[in-house]
């Protein structure tokens, strides 16, 4: 039953890590909006295609004519979302049965599975709100912690009772959870970003608009809440607001560099971990690169979409890392 439900959470990690991937590429090509309802799309359960459906569909929604380019990326999103939902349902069918016998893995289930329920809400309030940017990036952070989640359940469901507390590792523990907490508030700067249409806020590097210290209004790039029903496509902030936005990216991603260094070099020094150590650092030097080259190169969609997936498997090793470190309770 363990071996089961290990190779279900681990194939359903697999797919949070697609949906993260086509999340990405849906919102990078502009396609967020090209379902203007939910769960359909112009009522229907694929997206219209033929001459009269398209008709029909421009008549119901005036304001946002059909585009099947982009209709169709976000329907592929939305079925395979569906297709983990019914992953993590499955995953609490193998978790509940009466033959489970470890407690936490029971909760650890019904856990993920409200979590990626609100998920889908956050989905359907990413249509219905017209891409609000609180809800954007709370959906983003939904995606990493529904990743993460699985991970974590299919790597606790995989060794019960074989951790090592003599493992050197286990002295590494407080500077891994530091690591991961700098991670995702950089993730979320990083979805903030994103949600707010300011990755090319600054067109130059290592300068913003030529200064080291660039004029922004942090106050306004950072107001959480805004008004429900303006349509958010494009963004709606002005330049200064999206400037205090993306250099705040910019210095979280130094911080996140600096301490993740120290992480990886705390791991190399160790003879048993070296190999996770290399990995770190070269996913570290990979993601700072894919970020530079979304400045010089003028957001091309294939590298943003790289930064992301590059940015869910350093949040997937610092899992893991710490998962090494941490005494296992079943």
């Amino acid at each position: 039953m363990t071996l089961a439900i290990q190779r279900v959470a681990l194939f359903a990690a697999l797919v949070a890590f697609c949906v993260i991937i086509l999340g990405a590429y849906v919102r990078l090509s502009h396609a967020g909006l090209g379902c203007p309802d939910w769960p359909g799309c112009y009522g229907h359960i694929t997206w219209p295609e033929h001459a009269h459906e398209v008709a029909s569909a421009n008549e119901n929604f005036p304001e946002r004519p059909v585009e099947a380019h982009k209709a169709w990326k976000e329907m592929a999103h939305r079925y395979l979302a569906g297709t983990l939902v019914l992953l993590v349902l499955l995953i609490n069918y193998l978790a509940w049965k009466p033959a489970h016998r470890y407690q936490q893995l029971k909760l650890a289930a019904a856990a993920i599975l409200a979590l990626i329920l609100f998920q889908a809400a956050l989905g359907m309030w990413t249509v219905t709100l017209k891409l609000l940017p609180l809800v954007v990036t709370a959906h983003l952070l939904g995606g990493m912690a529904t990743f993460g989640l699985l991970l974590w359940f299919a790597l606790k469901s995989s060794r019960p009772g074989r951790y090592n507390p003599s493992h050197p590792i286990r002295r590494l523990r407080p500077i891994i959870i530091s690591g991961l907490v700098v991670l995702v508030l950089q993730i979320f700067l990083g979805g903030w970003t994103s949600a707010n249409y300011s990755a090319l806020a600054c067109p130059d590097f290592p300068t913003c608009h030529n200064a080291w210290w660039p004029e922004a209004d942090y106050a306004e790039g950072f107001r959480i809440w805004r008004e429900i029903g303006v349509d958010y496509e494009g963004g709606i902030l002005d330049l200064n607001a999206r400037v205090a936005i993306h250099w705040a990216h910019r210095m979280g991603a130094i911080v996140t560099f600096i301490l993740l260094s120290i992480v990886s070099f705390r791991l190399l020094r160790t003879p048993v971990l070296q190999r996770a150590g290399a990995v770190l650092m070269a996913l570290l030097i990979t993601q700072i690169s894919l970020g530079i080259a979304n400045v010089l190169f003028y957001l091309p969609l294939a590298n943003a979409v790289l930064h992301n997936g590059a940015a869910a498997l350093l949040l997937a090793l610092m899992i893991w890392l710490l998962f090494r470190a941490t005494p296992q309770r079943y």
